[in-house]
């Protein structure tokens, strides 16, 4: 029991002087600023990728936006009879004997 003891206080004692090495505290010391502080820190690329992940989800949802949009008109340009049904629907557009009642 006291080899034991003794073994387990020579180990806190070896690891008390590589804590309290100035070596040890100037990398320590440094890690954390680089961890926190610098201008490359991990919480600032952790930031940024997220940031970036938001920007392409966002891109990619205004391409079918357009890709959708292309359709829309390609299909008023060829089509006369969606073109009057758009018309009456977004603008209200109406024939000279009809009425409209727009109903909510």
């Amino acid at each position: 029991m006291c080899h034991m003891q003794s073994k387990e206080k020579g180990f806190l004692k070896l690891l008390f002087r590589i804590l309290v090495n100035k070596y040890t505290i100037v990398i320590l010391f440094f890690f954390v600023y680089l961890i926190c502080f610098d201008d490359h820190s991990l919480v600032k690329r952790y930031r940024s990728s997220q940031e970036i992940k938001k920007l392409e989800q966002e891109y990619q949802d205004y391409i079918e936006e357009i890709e959708q949009n292309k359709a829309k008109i390609r299909q008023l340009t060829s089509d006369t009879t969606y073109l009057e049904k758009f018309a009456r629907e977004q603008y209200f557009m109406k024939r000279d004997n009809e009425e409209i009642f727009i109903l909510k």
